[in-house]
């Protein structure tokens, strides 16, 4: 296999099955590209009572500063009815110039493209002025709980420290060059449960209904808009996911009713910050004497997700501009600074680092027929190695 070929790459990593929590042989195919380019790699196995034991990988090249980190992941999201799929999931085919495979885009292509944006780096300069390393994960996909938080842990208990991270996660909507990710929004769930009485929904003078209360409380969350965005984050937005009363019969008022939310918030809040202006609306919303004339207010409990995501935005110069060169070297294109979209496990490395994001065209992530344009993969691999030579030029200068 030629290491610095990332065709070669992707495809030897789209053949491992590697549905979270499984390692299916990626980090194992991983570790063996790596230590033929000199990294000294690691492959460490975290655990947790309630959890899946998950095998993630460290290796590093150099043990000097400045020191460079990119991170990622090798798990993928399950395939669905795989018959449903043209080409094989796990096949790794290519056709009319696409790469057809579970993960190609999200996101053993960004790895397969940095690990040959390596092999041509070292061929070209040698070794680093410095360190590069990679802080690979088996649990992206999934709770998140024995992969990057449980490696970072590890790697900083040894000693390691970083400079500086690209995470090589699918950013760009349309086309090689369109957005660098330089922060994400916050994000935490809540659970809700309003008590009532059972009854007769005859009789509801003898009952309770839960769901009046629920529909009040929900529609206090949705409404006002939290806030009207920032210079660098889009709109809060808080989310009613779910309402439910377990309820089969259309005759009985149900005893309790339950519903979901979630919220992304920008840089206006903090987790605490939010938390507290959700339950000033739920408690407004309960007592509300329109709601239950001559009733007390409605009983409410809430609970909340056990691993809230916080706000962070990056701002390292050297970092953003040095990818932002490389990108416009090879695409023309100026990308678009984003902090738009979901979570990612930046947000676990910006409490070691400033981090940024950049990969491939993420239109077909967690798709039937996920792929990616063999094209695509040449110039994601130009750019990462031109972003490398910049990014060292930049942090030795």
């Amino acid at each position: 296999m030629n290491t610095a070929n990332p065709i070669d790459n992707l495809q030897t990593l789209l053949r491992c099955p590697s549905i979270t929590p499984a390692e299916g042989g990626a980090i194992s195919a991983l570790a063996a590209m790596l230590g033929n380019l000199g990294f000294a790699v690691s492959r460490e196995t975290a655990s947790e009572p309630g959890f899946d034991d998950i095998e993630n990988l460290y290796a590093r090249i150099g043990t000097e500063g400045p020191h460079l980190m990119f991170a990622g992941h090798t798990d993928v999201v399950p395939v669905g009815n795989a018959s449903d799929w043209s080409h094989p999931p796990f096949g790794a085919e290519i056709a009319d110039g696409m790469l057809y495979g579970r993960g190609a885009v999200d996101m053993k292509g960004g790895i397969a493209c940095f690990v040959a944006a390596l092999a041509r780096y070292i061929s070209a300069h040698g070794a680093p002025n410095g360190s590069v390393s990679l802080l690979i994960t088996g649990d992206e996909e999934g709770p998140a709980v024995n992969g990057t938080t449980k490696l970072l842990e590890w790697a900083a208990a040894k000693g390691e420290h970083w400079d500086a991270c690209l995470v090589g996660e699918p950013t760009n909507p349309d086309q090689i060059g369109d957005m660098i990710k330089i922060g994400r929004r916050g994000s935490i769930s809540g659970h809700i449960t309003v008590a009532g009485t059972q009854g007769h929904a005859a009789y509801p003078h003898l009952a309770d209904n839960p769901l009046r209360g629920i529909i009040r409380l929900t529609q206090a969350l949705m409404t006002p808009v939290f806030d009207h965005g920032t210079d660098d984050f889009q709109p809060s937005n808080l989310e009613v996911t779910s309402i439910d009363v377990g309820n089969t019969a259309t005759n009985i008022i149900p005893a309790k009713a339950t519903a979901d939310f979630n919220i992304r918030f920008n840089d206006t809040w903090s987790v605490e910050t939010v938390q507290a202006e959700i339950l000033r609306r739920l408690d407004a919303a309960a007592a509300d004497p329109e709601l239950r004339p001559g009733r007390p207010p409605v009983k409410y409990d809430i609970s909340w997700s056990a691993r809230p995501s916080h706000v962070f935005l990056t701002r390292n110069n050297a970092l953003i501009h040095s990818l932002s060169q490389a990108i416009e070297s090879h695409t023309g294109a100026t990308p678009k600074l984003s902090t738009t979209g979901g979570t990612s496990d930046a947000r676990f490395i910006k409490d070691y680092c400033p981090v940024v994001e950049f990969g491939l065209v993420g239109q077909t992530m967690h798709m039937v027929d996920e792929r990616v344009a063999v094209a695509d993969l040449e110039t994601l691999t130009r750019i990462y190695q031109t972003f490398i030579e910049r990014w060292f030029a930049h942090a030795v200068a």
